[in-house]
């Protein structure tokens, strides 16, 4: 043989050999690793760890709690164009190899060669579902034998479309989304079906980097890979050139705030997920249990817009308190340079409310940059609440400079313009007076500022909205609308009180004289509420008062309990409204109707009290006729006439109620079909301000709310009890030409009161 063929032989024959005793070797191993590879039962008996989720009674998703965001769909759930973008994305040739590829093996096998060192993987999707499920992460040759070995007996045992669903299922996709359904959520607030081209090559292109490229993290870099993706589904064919441009084009509205729910109902979705942890503790966020709420989600928004309606209108009211805070600026280059961006962080958005960077200001316009990269302009009226804090006298610690951090609110013409966040908190409760259940709940101003639930945590003084409970007691002890009170000042020493002298006072410190306590209540007079304690007997009205809800230890049996100087919550004040709503019966408000688990079987459901068991009655169906009459002429002639007025119905029923100083402010009301009550105050309890009564602060949360949650509801009104007379009045004030009373006590004739000033009431 010649020598040259020799050296061209010889090497060739080594080789082989060494490639025939690899071969035997990986057999060998093959013949070992094979039959110990784990079971598959992880995979056929799929049990993905999901969420608690909460949902309205209506069937609306409001929040969900849990280690990982994840929502499992079936593969034929998935859109065709989402399973394309996948497959042109992580595994082109998913439905024709048998769980390695083994031409991507060879291409990276070359890139590594040529590159120097592991640099590229040749992972298919069915790879993935191994590496995902039964291995760890890390790139070495043995952990990659035993993923193809487990990629081939994952193919042998389930069908393409089930690994494939298996994957979209399972694979991480940034921010706490696991599987293409909740990212779908995540990132735009869509259901899968929902996506656009542009939005499914968005999130196909997550599983490479989905901590680091997503597009909350990095959005520049995540627009990258969607680029990459799109053009891979159109040289594939899976889209055409022109909605290939078409999709380059869209703009995507990616959700910043991932951890938002799709609506303003986060104090509900706490109080439910603690219902729920407390009843399930040991599973509660991974079972994929589902709490359904009673509240409604046309209620519950048109609460949310009607508390942040009234506490900014409010907050306008008393002007503008100058910067949020103030960064330092004085290493950033450009406009758009990254460490704005980063001095953002620390500040979150409220709603539409959003942080920005003062980077140029004058008495003429400001230049801001805002999250994400945009520069806004403000002038002209965008300036105008905030103007004396732009001017060189104001202080130095609020003025509207460079580096100071605003807030800017686009308006109905797409104009910037300056806000502030609010000091000041407020609740809203509203509930069916039938049974209880709550149809809508805002326990602040802003659930990522404060988790306090004001609605069920806040002890505040109810003031004159705790009226009615006394004057239900007095009619108790024999007194009747037409009664006669003076309201003139009155003085107790300190051997009455307890404790020092006390001379109360009337709101406007006007005095009326002899009243009727009728229009004593619909004009909020304190002497005769004082009166009527008095007269009825304290010790027996701080027990009536627990007939409706009341803590007996939270209101003492002092005088001073007249004007609502006790505590009560938003929660209470509801449950003890919804009596005089109801006809006299006691419910109690609840927010959880049922909990199922993921196979769709009942695990606890609520045993509401429903209006109408006598065995629920608080107080005689008589005394509530008379309160729920005396109240709706609170709405009609009274302190909270603007009801009424506004909305165009004499079926409302309510009280405001405001305290010593004008600390808290309330309202308190229902109509047949729902009762409600609104409070605002600051959580340090100081003064409102000038004229900030229930009337002017909280009344217009409730007619907002109420507004919208009656309309097309017709009027209607309690029926009239067994035992009550309506007896003609000669009234010269305003008022009802008529007046009710129990038929045991209804007078032959009613003598007449003199006519008094009929000025407007400010309580």
């Amino acid at each position: 043989m010649p020598t040259a063929l020799r050296w061209i032989l010889y090497p060739l024959v080594f080789v082989a050999g060494l490639a025939a005793i690899a071969l035997a070797m990986v057999a060998v191993v093959l013949s070992l690793a094979y039959p110990n590879l784990p079971s598959l039962e992880i995979l056929t008996d799929y049990r993905p760890k999901v969420p608690l989720r909460v949902y309205t009674a209506d069937g609306y998703l409001i929040g969900e709690f849990g280690e990982e965001r994840r929502a499992v769909v079936s593969i034929n759930e998935v859109p065709a164009i989402m399973k394309q973008a996948i497959l042109a994305a992580e595994d082109e040739r998913f439905y024709q190899h048998s769980g390695v590829d083994t031409l991507g093996i060879l291409r990276a096998l070359q890139a590594n060669l040529v590159g120097g060192g592991k640099r590229q993987g040749a992972s298919t999707i069915t790879q993935q579902v191994a590496k995902n499920f039964f291995l760890s992460s890390e790139k070495t040759y043995t952990r990659k034998l035993y993923e193809a070995l487990l990629s081939f007996k994952i193919e042998h045992n389930l069908s393409k479309d089930q690994i494939l669903e298996l994957y979209i299922n399972q694979i991480f996709l940034g921010q706490r989304a696991y599987g293409f359904a909740a990212a779908a959520q995540t990132y735009f607030g869509k259901p899968l079906a929902d996506l656009t081209i542009a939005e499914v090559a968005m999130l196909a292109g997550l599983p490479k980097a989905p901590s680091a490229d997503n597009p909350v993290a990095k959005p520049k870099r995540a627009r990258i890979r969607q680029q990459y993706v799109l053009r891979r589904m159109n040289d594939l064919g899976f889209i055409t050139d022109e909605q290939h441009e078409a999709a380059l084009a869209q703009a995507l509205v990616i959700k910043r705030d991932v951890s938002e729910t799709p609506m303003h109902a986060q104090y509900v979705t706490e109080m439910a997920r603690q219902i729920a942890a407390e009843r399930f503790p040991e599973d509660v966020y991974t079972r994929g249990l589902r709490v359904y709420t009673t509240i409604l989600k046309a209620d519950q928004e048109a609460a949310y817009d009607s508390v942040r309606r009234g506490v900014l209108d409010y907050d306008r009211r008393h002007g503008y308190r100058g910067a949020e805070a103030y960064v330092d600026i004085s290493r950033i280059k450009s406009e758009q340079d990254e460490g704005l961006e980063e001095l953002l962080q620390d500040f979150t958005d409220a709603e539409d409310m959003h942080p920005a960077i003062i980077l140029q200001a004058s008495s003429k316009a400001i230049r801001a940059y805002r999250r994400g990269g945009e520069i806004v302009t403000l002038s002209g009226e965008g300036l105008k609440f905030a103007a004396r804090m732009i001017d060189d006298k104001a202080p130095a610690n609020k003025r509207l400079s460079r580096g100071a951090v605003i807030r800017v609110q686009s308006d109905e013409k797409d104009n910037w313009r300056i806000v502030q966040m609010p000091d000041v908190e407020a609740a809203f409760l509203a509930a069916d007076p039938r049974d209880g259940a709550i149809r809508a709940l805002v326990g602040g101003f802003d659930f990522n500022r404060s988790k306090f639930n004001h609605t069920t945590q806040a002890w505040r003084q109810p003031g004159s909205s705790f009226k009615p409970f006394i004057y239900s007691a007095a009619l108790e002890r024999g007194f009747t609308p037409a009664s006669v009170v003076s309201d003139e000042p009155i003085s107790f020493p300190a051997t009455v009180t307890g404790s020092q002298a006390w001379e109360p006072k009337n709101y406007d410190g006007k005095y009326e004289g002899p009243m009727r306590i009728r229009r004593a209540l619909a004009r909020s007079k304190n002497m005769v509420s004082i009166r009527l304690l008095q007269a009825s007997g304290v010790r027996f009205v701080q027990d009536y008062v627990t007939r409706f809800g009341f803590d007996a230890d939270k209101h003492p049996p002092y005088l001073t309990m007249a004007l609502g100087a006790g505590a009560a919550t938003p929660w209470q004040m509801v449950a003890g409204y919804a009596i005089f709503a109801n006809g006299g019966y006691h419910i109690r408000p609840y927010i959880v109707s049922q909990i199922l688990d993921d196979k769709n079987q009942l695990l606890a459901q609520a045993a509401p009290t429903t209006a109408g068991d006598e065995r629920l009655r608080a107080i005689d169906p008589r005394n509530a006729f008379l309160m729920d009459s005396l109240l709706r002429d609170v709405t009609i002639y009274g302190t909270g006439a603007r009801a009424s007025a506004t909305l165009k119905r004499r079926d409302l029923a309510g009280k405001t109620g405001t305290t010593n100083d004008q600390v808290d402010a309330w309202f308190c009301g229902y109509q047949q079909t729902v009762v409600a009550c609104a409070w605002i105050g600051f959580d340090q309890p100081k003064n409102l301000g000038r004229r900030e009564t229930g009337g002017s602060a909280a009344l217009p949360i409730w007619i907002s709310y109420m507004g919208k949650a009656l309309k097309d509801v017709p009027e209607s009104f309690l029926p009239t009890p067994d035992g009550v007379v309506s007896v003609a009045i000669p009234d010269a004030g305003k008022g009802p030409g008529r007046e009710w009373f129990y038929k045991e006590n209804a007078p032959a004739e009613i003598e007449p009161v003199s006519p008094v000033d009929d000025s407007e009431a400010v309580d």
